[in-house]
This record gives structure tokens, sequence and C-alpha cells, in this order.
């Protein structure tokens, strides 16, 4: 008995180890906010790891060990298969690459450590102590089925340890950047674009200026922190940040630390709203206002004239930088613009429009971009390189510098010849209707491979009920990856006339990729769009 209890003990950390792993993948993938992992579990893939047959299972067989008898044995051997079945679907999974595991910082090195320490801790202490070999199995099974709380209660209870580590990094960052007299800082946020924004605007004043950017994924406090102490010089000139928040009161703390001269709101909708919790508190952060009321008195505000929400904060008067305002659109029917463009070409592999100014100045832009929408995102980081003494035709030549990839959608050639504009980057409501707006350039058969949205909150069901009928309106076939609002997609859908056949639902990419090949032919056209399976993209080159 001794033996088979050893057996198990072995095949227990070894399948447990992966789902440790798993757990800290989640945290550090959702960033260890606890809004956006509670979130995860209104998805469809959340829900399943918690309504999970196995696990109920599991808790069946606890029970049925706590009753004990005769059965024991039978019970032990269950166990035992089951977890041999787990190791075996693990180490499947490490030879097809597809176990999640998360990537190697400091934080998730020391969160592993310890969850490691804390699993062998357990084994020893049940294995010496439990001197009723009844308890053994049964205290596997229980931190077995516990391990999300187990795994997450470490990360929370270390969460004050990583603070503290964060906010002496933090401390540095500001006393370094305040050392910068001569340093010109630009804040960029908002709910889309940020990024894009951010890399046009650096391409286009690097042909001036010694200049700096955050790089991706560098737009949290930490990450803006860490740019500033280990890349900023004192030979840069301009430092342009992204800044974004998931809370209310996120936007000024950053803009604490940098304090920025000049503001950049991209865009703003419905992206986070289940993280904010409200409207009003989203507006305050990625809406703007927050990134507004820290501007200087001799400060500039760059808002989106097309945008809804960047208009309403334009009316605003309660921040210094009132005075201080420009206004950038696509056109000027709607809004009275500082800056507009006329003129328009949307074509495959770029995009090609004048910019005029209200000083009648004009100069035409070719910018190898995919889609119109990006013209908004170049019109801010022209605005902003224009108040910073650059000219439209200097600016214009910079822009010749801009590549695809920094605009986050790319154009490629895949198997057959088939068209692929990858757009997987990130995925929100306006995008997703930008990125259709641009696949409609393309003839012959369209097909869109995409997600459901998520962190939406109460509008979810009505955003994509109106990203159903877009994709009805455009294309041929769709192709949906996760399940938590397919229906509404294909309601909408349907609603303009697309055939229910041509809505489905695929997970797998191998049988995405199927369906691809099926249905395209060469000169047809796929849109990546959002978050898609992983390998989907090399199956398709």
């Amino acid at each position: 008995m001794t033996s088979i209890i050893l057996l198990l003990y072995m095949f227990w950390f070894l399948r447990t180890s992966k789902h440790v792993l798993f757990w800290l993948y989640l945290w550090q993938l959702k960033e260890y906010h606890v809004g956006r992992f509670l979130d995860h579990f209104k998805t469809y893939k959340g829900k399943k790891l918690i309504f999970d047959l196995l696990l109920i299972f599991k808790i069946i067989l606890a029970v049925l060990f706590l009753l004990g008898g005769k059965t024991f044995p039978y019970l032990l051997y269950i166990l035992l298969l089951l977890y041999s079945a787990e190791i075996v679907f693990f180490l499947r999974g490490i030879f097809l690459k597809t176990v999640k595991i998360p990537k190697i910082t400091f934080k998730t090195l020391l969160l592993a450590v310890i969850s490691f320490i804390v699993l062998i801790l357990f084994l020893l202490f049940t294995f010496l102590f439990f001197k009723n070999v009844l308890w053994k199995p049964i205290s596997l099974l229980v931190f077995d089925i516990l391990t999300s709380l187990i795994i997450s209660l470490i990360v929370l209870l270390f969460q004050p340890f990583f603070v503290f580590l964060r906010n002496r990094i933090l401390v540095k960052a500001k006393k370094k950047i305040r050392g910068f007299k001569n340093l010109t800082v630009i804040g960029i946020t908002g709910s889309y674009g940020k990024t894009s924004t951010k890399e046009f605007l650096t391409t286009i004043l690097s042909k001036r200026f010694k200049t700096l950017s955050t790089k991706n994924h560098q737009n949290s406090e930490i990450g803006i922190a860490k740019c500033i102490l280990n890349d900023l010089k004192l030979e840069h000139e301009i430092f342009v940040v992204e800044m974004g928040s998931y809370n209310k009161g996120g936007i000024k703390l950053l803009c604490d630390m940098v304090r920025p001269k000049i503001g950049v709101v991209t865009g703003v909708n419905e992206q986070h709203l289940a993280l904010f919790g409200s409207l009003k508190n989203l507006l305050s952060a990625e809406g703007g206002i927050e990134l507004a009321a820290s501007l200087p008195k001799d400060g500039l505000l760059v808002l989106n004239g097309d945008n809804k929400y960047c208009l309403d904060l334009c009316k605003k008067d309660n921040f210094p930088a009132t005075e201080r305002k420009k206004i950038y659109s696509i056109n000027r029917d709607k809004i009275s613009s500082d800056i507009w463009t006329e003129d328009i070409t949307v074509a495959k592999n770029y995009i090609s429009f004048l910019t005029i100014n209200t000083e009648r100045e004009l100069a035409h832009f070719q910018v190898n971009v995919l889609g119109k929408y990006n013209i908004q995102n170049i019109l801010a980081a022209v605005l902003v390189a224009k108040e910073l003494g650059m000219g439209f035709e200097e600016i214009a030549e910079a822009c010749n510098d801009i590549r695809q990839e920094q605009a986050g959608m790319i154009f490629k050639k895949g198997q057959r010849n088939i068209n692929i504009i990858d757009s997987s980057y990130s995925s929100n409501p306006d995008g997703v209707i930008a990125d259709l707006d641009y696949l409609s350039v393309f003839p012959n058969k369209r097909v869109i491979v995409m997600p459901c949205l998520i962190e939406l909150g109460e509008k979810s069901e009505e955003i994509h009920r109106k990203l159903g009928e877009k994709i009805g309106k455009t294309c041929d076939i769709a192709i949906i990856t996760t399940k938590d609002r397919f229906e509404d997609i294909k309601m909408g859908a349907m609603k303009v006339g697309m055939k229910g056949k041509s809505i489905v639902l695929y997970e797998n990419s191998k049988d995405i990729y199927s369906m691809i090949m099926l249905f395209c032919k060469e000169g047809d056209t796929v849109l990546l769009e959002g978050r898609v399976p992983g390998n989907l993209i090399k199956l398709l080159m």
C-alpha cells in the first residue's frame, strides 16, 4: 500500500504543477488585477473552469473516500488512474506547446517558488503526519479541488510585498524624471488607438528630436517607471508615454509621475466598462478627464473630434488646460477641427489623404498602414508634431518611415495566395468596425475570424449584435472562436440577411484552418481579428 501511496503522491505533484502554472499564467494575463481576473469567470471559458465535469467527479470521489469501507482500494486505483491520465495530457500539451505557463519575470518566478514550496510542504505534512491512510488521498483531492483558490490566495497575500517593491521603483522613477528640466512629456490615453498613435508620433518626432517612447505593453505605472529608469537619457528631448488604467484615478497616478505637458485622448468606448464599474469611472480615466486635469496651464490637450466622448471632454472647463485644446477629425462636417483631411484614398497597402489646418496649410500624406481609421491616429500625431514646431512637409516625409506593424494590422499573402489581414494584436468594438470597413476594400469572398469581445459589461449584448450586423453586411463567412456572445453576433448578422450556416463557432485552430481552405481560393481575403487561436496564423501562412 505504501508504494501505491508514494506513486499517487508523485502523480499528484506532476499534475498539480501544471495547474499551479496555469493559475499563475491567468493572474499574469489579467495583470494581477482582481477585477479582470474575476471578470474572466463570466466568460464561457471561465465558467468551464468552475463547472468542470472532472472537478465535479473529484468532489464525488472525495465524498466516496470519506464514506470509507471496502471500496477504499478500488477508489485509490481510480484516483491513481485519473492522475496518470492527467499527466499524459500534460505531457501531450508540452509536446504540442499548448500548455499555458506564465512569462518569466521576477514576480512570477517568486510566486512560482512560493507555490511549489507550499506544494512540497503540503505533501510532506500529509505523508508524515496523517497516520490514517484514508486521509492521504482525501487531502490530495481537497488540495486539487481548491488549487485555484490556494494559488489566488498566495498571489493576493504577497501582493503587498510587490506593491512595496513597485512603490520603491516608482519613487526612483519620479525622482529621476524630475531632474530632466528640458524634457517635454506627451501623455496618450483612450480606450483604443493609444499604441498606434504613440508609434506614429514617435516615428515623426524622431526626425527632428531625440525622442523616447514607452515600449509595447509599458502603459502601466511599473512599465512606465522601468522605461524611465532603464531607457530615459539626458539627451532625450521628448518622452511619449502611453497611459493605460483599469481603475478610476489610475491615469492621475501616471500623470503625477511623468507630469505631461501635452495630453492626447485618442478615442473612448465601452471596451473596459465591466472593469471600471460605471461609465463615469471609465470617462475619468480612459476618457481623459484625469489626463486633462493634470496638464499645466500652458499645456495642450489634443482630442479626437470624431469621438462623442472626446467632444464632451472638449466642452468641460474645470481643468487648467481649458484654453489650450486642439481637435483633429477626418472631416470638418460635424465639428470645427484644428486639423482635418480631404481626398482620402484607402488602398490595400496604404492610405493617402490631404491634411489641412485652420491656417489653410496643407500637405499630401501617403502612409503604409491599413484602414481608414488609422487616419485619426496619424492626425493626432501630425497635430502634436505641428505644435512642437515641425512643418507639414517635414511631417509628411517622416510618415514614410511608418511601418504596417506599428498600426497593429498587417497585410500578408497566405497559402493559395489568399489575402490575410492580421489584426490579432488586440480588439475593441470600434476597431472591429474599422477593420471590417477595410476588409470591404477587397473583392471576392471575405471571411472574418474573431473571438467575442470581453469586459464590455452591460453593453455586451447590444455591441455584439451591432458587430453581427456589420459582419453580415461585409463578410461571406464568419468564424467565431469563443461561445460567450456567439448567438448575439449570429442574430445581428442574420438580421441583415446573412445565412445562419455562414456563421459558425470553431475554437480549434485546425478546424478553422480546414474551413478556410475549403471555402477560400486565390484572391479571397481572411481577416484575423483579436486574439485568434495560437497557431492559426502559422497554419495559414
